[in-house]
C-alpha cells in the first residue's frame, strides 16, 4: 500500500511537472547554424533550470539569433567557466530569451524577484565544447 501511495505521489508530481512547461511557447527563430534539435535542448535545459524557481512562471522561451555566436561571446562564456574552476573549450554559443511571471507571494519563496511582476527579455547563454552537449553557463539580465 505504502509503495502504492509513492507511485501515485511521484505520478501527480510528474504529471504537475510537465503540465507546468505544457504552455512553454518556443519561438525557434530563424537559425542557419542550429537545428530545431539543438534548440529543443537548449529550451529543456533553460526549463529544468527554471523549474527550481517556485513562485514563478515560465511564459516563451525564444531562439535569439546566430549573431550571438561569435567570437566575443564564445570568450567570454570560456572566461566564465574558469572563473568557476571548470577547464572549458567552448567553440559555439547559444543566446535564448525568455518572458515570465512572479506570483504576488514571491518572496515566500525567497525570491529575490519583483513580486506579481513580468519579467520580459531574461537572457539564457549556453555554449558547447567540440562533440559535446549545450550547457547552461549563464542567466540574467
Amino acid at each position: 500500500m505504502k509503495k502504492l501511495l509513492t507511485g501515485i505521489i511521484l505520478l501527480t508530481l510528474t504529471l504537475f511537472s510537465v503540465q507546468a512547461f505544457a504552455y512553454v511557447k518556443i519561438d525557434y527563430g530563424e537559425s542557419k547554424i542550429y537545428t530545431m534539435t539543438d534548440i529543443d535542448f537548449a529550451s529543456g535545459l533553460i526549463e529544468d533550470q527554471f523549474s527550481k524557481w517556485r513562485g514563478c512562471t515560465l511564459q516563451n522561451i525564444r531562439y535569439a539569433g546566430d549573431d550571438c555566436n561569435n567570437e566575443k561571446n564564445i570568450e567570454w562564456l570560456n572566461e566564465l567557466a574558469i572563473s568557476k574552476g571548470e577547464e572549458k573549450n567552448y567553440v559555439q554559443c547559444m543566446k535564448c530569451l525568455s518572458d515570465f511571471y512572479v506570483s504576488k507571494d514571491a518572496e515566500k519563496y525567497g525570491l529575490t524577484f519583483n513580486s506579481d511582476s513580468t519579467y520580459k527579455d531574461w537572457q539564457w547563454w549556453l555554449a558547447r565544447a567540440e562533440g559535446e552537449d549545450w550547457e547552461l553557463v549563464s542567466w540574467g539580465y
